[in-house]
């Protein structure tokens, strides 16, 4: 999986490769899926959502540039799997997940393979976790159609948000957005397709 889904694509980041060959992705889905886990594809991990191939894992975390202790919030816990891999790089990690049994899901996985110490919240990302915020860096794993203000309001000056935008159903782009004096600063980096957010983000469509 390293060396043919994420190394030859150019994702480099010795922090991002040791961390991915550190954490067993097979146990971050549910068990009829695990002879499937490093494939180079999504899978469904229940509630109509799914873990994200570990290409698109690496990209998203390499592009993010986390420094040890930094604070980051993650929207779409899913099963859990990218929040183990920010933990492992030494990001302090909070993760949001709409469908509350995933984020139990979440938590129970990333207990039983030593990343207990990641706080997992069961709600709507699209409110992000004032309750901790500002963030250093934000990473979004569904794709809004135009970025939540609140996830906006909750990075630091300075800080990196990568987040899949666009249409359900459509090609999305994966863009990296830095705060600079309060506006934000947007680079594109890939086509994409991603679950859509739902809950709050819907209302203002």
């Amino acid at each position: 999986m390293i060396e043919n889904q994420i190394v030859r694509r150019n994702v480099l980041d010795p922090e991002v490769i040791r961390a991915m060959e550190k954490i067993p992705r097979d146990l971050f889905v549910p068990e009829p899926q695990r002879a499937e886990a490093y494939e180079d594809r999504p899978l469904p991990i229940g509630y109509g959502q799914t873990i994200s191939q570990p290409y698109i894992v690496a990209l998203m975390t390499e592009a993010l540039r986390i420094k040890k202790g930094e604070k980051v919030l993650e929207i779409g816990a899913g099963s859990g799997y990218q929040a183990a891999v920010l933990a492992e790089i030494g990001a302090e990690t909070y993760t949001v997940e709409i469908v509350p049994e995933l984020a139990k899901f979440a938590r129970e996985n990333l207990k039983k393979t030593g990343y207990g110490s990641v706080q997992v919240k069961a709600g709507d990302g699209y409110q992000g976790w004032k309750e901790f915020a500002p963030f250093d860096a934000v990473i979004v794993t569904c794709a809004p159609e135009k970025v939540p203000q609140p996830l906006i309001e909750q990075l630091k000056e300075g800080g990196r948000m990568i987040v899949p935008v666009g249409p359900e159903n459509q090609v999305q782009e994966l863009v990296l957005l830095k705060k600079v004096k309060g506006e934000l600063l947007r680079q594109s980096i890939a086509p994409v397709r991603f679950v859509p957010m739902t809950g709050e983000v819907q209302k203002s469509k």
